[in-house]
């Protein structure tokens, strides 16, 4: 914080705003890329079908494609 580059006060600022965030995945090793891959996989499904009649159809047709095997 106390250095005189802009960026680097910013990005300090940033790290102690999230420290608890920070520590918290290093110690339990936890990440986000499963709901990642899931939302990723909704909007191929979204683009794909260029719309669906109601929610129930757009709701049907992910759970169909997040199926677990």
């Amino acid at each position: 914080m106390s250095c005189k580059l802009e960026l680097m006060i910013c990005a300090a600022k940033m790290v102690q705003k999230h420290l608890d965030g920070i520590i918290n995945a290093i110690v339990l090793k936890a990440t986000n890329a499963l709901g990642e891959s899931m939302n990723a996989k909704i909007q191929k499904i979204k683009s794909q079908a260029c719309g669906y009649r109601n929610r129930q159809r757009f709701r049907n047709a992910i759970m169909f494609h997040l199926r677990r095997t």
